[in-house]
């Protein structure tokens, strides 16, 4: 396990925003990034969330400090993580997906949590809605509602129009509606063999394996911290057993993988910062509306498609925002 201190600073102070938890000794108010990756100062997610936090007026070092802990990919690590987050004590946690925001509430009984990726609120219980959360948690989901998945298993049956089993990749904790995703399948004809969910970067491998074993003919990809770690691993692995594979961030595009739709994560991070300011600012964050993303990046890899002895549907390509040859 890898752990650093974030060296990120943010411009003049500004009075009033220190909230009721924190110790009067405190400067100015402190936000607690949990990165579930390596350290990298220079991550362009960490980077977008500072640029946005800087729009909002708050530069790191000079009127907030931007606290940042590194689990070096292990999900077992978070916990303690957070909680020496929670100790300082920082007035505001940045969550990534449900595994971080999990276990950020746990953390702490009172310090406020925004979500930058979340799966399903609702139904996982961190709010009772969108536009009233209700509790601590507030800030972005990384779907637009269930139907999102049944038109990325659409998009897969596209290209791959001879499927009739996908293998399905998630890791642990993650969250998704497996009964909406299940009935997506239905509707196009496609049955779902899930592979043991992935705890660590060691069982991506096995995972790929036992689709490949149940005759999957192509691969969907659940959004996960310790799998997009993995991605450029994991487009080799599609490659080794022939899975064309759809996936939830063009990021795995741009490492090999074959097609993508999702969110725009660095406009997550970027949009965060303005949750993360107006708590700041003493704003409440059970009455702060959680968003739900606005803009979707479709991504096909062509050079991989004809790796895999696939031809791209000229109207797919057409809608793409991005083809990399």
């Amino acid at each position: 396990m890898t752990t650093r201190r974030g060296l990120l600073t943010a411009t003049a102070a500004l009075p009033g925003l220190l909230a009721p938890h924190r110790a009067l000794a405190q400067p100015h108010p402190r936000v607690g990034i949990l990165g579930a990756s390596a350290p990298n100062p220079q991550n362009p997610a960490l980077r977008a969330f500072v640029d946005g936090l800087r729009e909002q007026g708050f530069i790191d070092g000079r009127n907030v400090t931007v606290e940042i802990r590194w689990a070096g990919g292990s999900l077992a690590a978070l916990p303690a993580l957070a909680a020496e987050l929670a100790a300082l004590p920082v007035d505001v946690f940045v969550a990534s997906n449900n595994n971080v925001v999990q276990v950020a509430r746990q953390a702490s009984a009172t310090i406020p949590v925004v979500m930058v990726l979340g799966i399903d609120p609702v139904r996982n219980g961190f709010i009772d809605s969108y536009a009233r959360p209700g509790g601590r948690i507030t800030g972005l989901t990384n779907e637009a509602g269930t139907a999102v998945n049944g038109k990325m298993l659409g998009m897969l049956k596209e290209l791959v129009p001879q499927a009739t089993v996908v293998g399905v990749l998630a890791q642990q904790g993650i969250g998704y509606d497996r009964d909406a995703t299940e009935s997506a399948a239905r509707l196009l004809q496609l049955r779902l063999f899930y592979a043991p969910e992935v705890g660590q970067a060691a069982e991506i491998e096995p995972a790929l394996e036992s689709i490949r074993l149940a005759g999957a003919q192509a691969l969907f990809v659940i959004g996960g911290t310790l799998i997009y770690i993995e991605r450029a691993r994991l487009v080799r692995l599609e490659l080794q057993h022939r899975l064309p594979a759809m996936h939830f961030s063009a990021d795995y595009v741009r490492a090999g993988g074959l097609i993508s739709y999702g969110t725009d994560v660095l406009a997550q991070y970027r949009r965060a910062a303005h949750f993360v300011a107006r708590i700041l600012h003493g704003a409440k964050p059970a009455d702060l509306p959680v968003e739900q993303p606005v803009r979707f990046e479709l991504a096909i890899h062509q050079g991989t498609a004809k790796a895999l002895g696939l031809a791209v549907p000229r109207a797919l390509l057409l809608r793409a925002d991005e083809v990399i040859e």
